[in-house]
């Protein structure tokens, strides 16, 4: 079954996915290939179906990526699209494995949005993407099991695409527990997903700074939600999902940006994106400071951070934690 690359697909690119995105009993219309002693080598053939055997096959040989040609990239997209709701679904399949599927395939679109779709900006068909992924994930994530094992996967290095998976999984949890309409729920994920897209236009020297920023840098760098916005410009982008991009640094008492909004006027999505979005950052490992343990994240939210958050929506959060035994 496994057979070495040409010459010429050895120039080829090539991207990365984790072997769970490899679905039994599936078709792909696209090539797998691992690697082998820096070559990449054919694993399964576009139209052959995949087992749990080459699942296992995988596993056992402590393979962590398997890879797909670039150009395949639109087949392979299709096949998640098509597959991802009856995995998700699944109740034969163990729920953290589900988990791990969604958090992968909400990674691998989010990344796929801001590392090629980008400067000119999103696009109609991105932001279908991004909304689908919404819509496929809210059956999976209302049951009880879900943030418990999703929560586990948070440990992963910061990143723009994996915070904003991040911040996703917490929201749409909170929304859930609060019983908030499907279209809300839909409109907030989808600007969860793609609130902080407005940092692919800060320079990377600044967003990877190790120390301190100067006040020049933090001025640049809080421009990055009205950047988000008008990245989004030519989209059907609905209210709720422009004001969680735009609006998610706001804070109560009027210390946020861009506009130092108050209370009153800050919607209550953005107020739940706002906590789901701090904690988030709090607890996973940046270039300029450690993960905090989640219960020393939330005494600082609640005491060096007082006024800055919504409490009920602070409470609510603490609740799904504890729920999913990280406090």
């Amino acid at each position: 079954m496994m057979r070495k690359a040409t010459a010429e697909t050895q120039q080829m690119t090539y991207f990365t996915i984790s072997p769970l995105m490899i679905f039994p009993k599936t078709l792909g219309q696209f090539r797998v290939y691992i690697k082998q002693a820096g070559n990449y080598v054919l694993y399964a053939a576009a139209g052959e179906q995949f087992t749990p055997a080459h699942r296992k096959k995988l596993h056992d040989a402590g393979v962590t990526a398997v890879y797909i040609r670039a150009e395949q990239r639109p087949d392979y997209d299709k096949y998640v699209e098509k597959h991802l709701p009856q995995i998700l679904k699944d109740a034969t399949i163990p729920t953290a494995e589900r988990a791990q599927v969604l958090y992968c395939a909400s990674e691998a679109v989010v990344r796929d949005v801001f590392e090629t779709k980008l400067p000119r900006g999103l696009c109609s068909r991105d932001y279908v993407r991004v909304t689908k992924l919404v819509e496929k994930s809210l059956a999976f994530l209302s049951e009880d099991a879900s943030l418990r094992h999703l929560a586990a996967l948070t440990s992963h290095d910061y990143g723009v695409y994996t915070h904003n998976v991040h911040v996703f999984v917490y929201t749409m949890a909170m929304l859930h527990e609060m019983k908030v309409d499907e279209e809300t729920q839909i409109q907030t994920g989808t600007g969860a997903l793609l609130h902080d897209i407005g940092k692919t236009r800060i320079p990377k020297e600044i967003l990877d700074k190790p120390g301190p920023l100067s006040p020049e840098e933090r001025t640049v760098i809080n421009t990055h939600p009205v950047l988000g916005l008008a990245l989004c410009q030519d989209v059907p982008l609905p209210r709720i999902a422009a004001q969680c991009i735009l609006l998610h640094h706001e804070r109560l008492d009027g210390s946020g940006y861009p506009g130092g909004l108050t209370a009153e006027l800050i919607p209550a999505h953005a107020r739940i994106l706002a906590v789901a979005d701090v904690y988030d950052a709090l607890t996973t490992t940046r270039v300029y400071a450690p993960a905090m343990a989640p219960f020393p994240a939330l005494r600082l939210m609640r005491e060096d951070m007082a006024g800055h958050f919504d409490l009920d929506m602070y409470k609510r959060l603490v609740m799904l934690l504890s729920g999913a035994k990280l406090v």
